[in-house]
């Protein structure tokens, strides 16, 4: 994780990012490539054990529904309030500017990718093993350990904490209802939603 970190921070400050790369097949074959090795290696850590990976369904379901559905204006809220006083703009330069029809299949197939097997793999990734391997020094740990790991993970300086009290919620959600699965759903929910904003809102 470290590496990637370092890997994440360095592509940025050497101008390495594409721009409008969901518009690119490239994009969505890199994508595949480096979730699914990143997978492997998570998959092999935690011993291919479920229990590590927090991949139980919550016992109590509607109760793990209210927690996300609070999470998610928890994080809304904070995202709203520090965008007010540092303008981040779109400094991971995922999403574009403007709709290009011609390349809609493209952004398509990036979508879904970036709304199911991305908020998959870096869930299990954090708040599954990394949660796992954290909370037994203590549950506010791993949720603060995950959330400025998952952070960094994305490479970003300005917009660096909302990443992390997004991870940080997530974290949250994750030791109430142990499981992963609500923030999986909370992650997709709000991928999904810059994704289609992006798009409608500047397009």
């Amino acid at each position: 994780m470290a590496f990637f970190i370092v890997v994440q921070y360095a592509g940025r400050a050497t101008g390495g990012q594409e721009s409008d790369p969901l518009y690119k097949w490239s994009f969505a074959a890199g994508s595949l490539i480096q979730e699914g090795i990143f997978l492997l290696i998570v998959l092999g850590i935690a011993g291919f054990s479920a229990q590590r990976l927090g991949l139980r369904l919550p016992t109590l379901k509607w109760r793990a529904v209210g927690l996300a559905i609070a999470g998610f204006f928890v994080i809304q809220a904070f995202e709203l309030a520090y965008i007010a006083l540092a303008n981040p703009g779109n400094e991971q330069g995922l999403t574009p500017t403007r709709w290009q029809p011609s390349h809609a299949a493209e952004y398509v197939v990036n979508g879904v990718i970036v709304c199911t097997l991305v908020p998959f793999v870096e869930e299990v990734t954090f708040r599954g093993l990394g949660f796992y391997l954290l909370r037994g020094y203590g549950a506010w740990l791993a949720i603060i350990g995950t959330g400025v790991l998952f952070g960094l993970s994305h490479g970003l300086v300005i917009a660096l904490p909302i990443i992390v009290v997004f991870g940080c919620v997530l974290g949250w959600i994750r030791e109430q209802t142990e499981s992963v699965y609500p923030g999986i759903v909370l992650h997709s929910a709000f991928n999904l939603i810059a994704l289609v904003a992006a798009v409608t809102v500047h397009g």
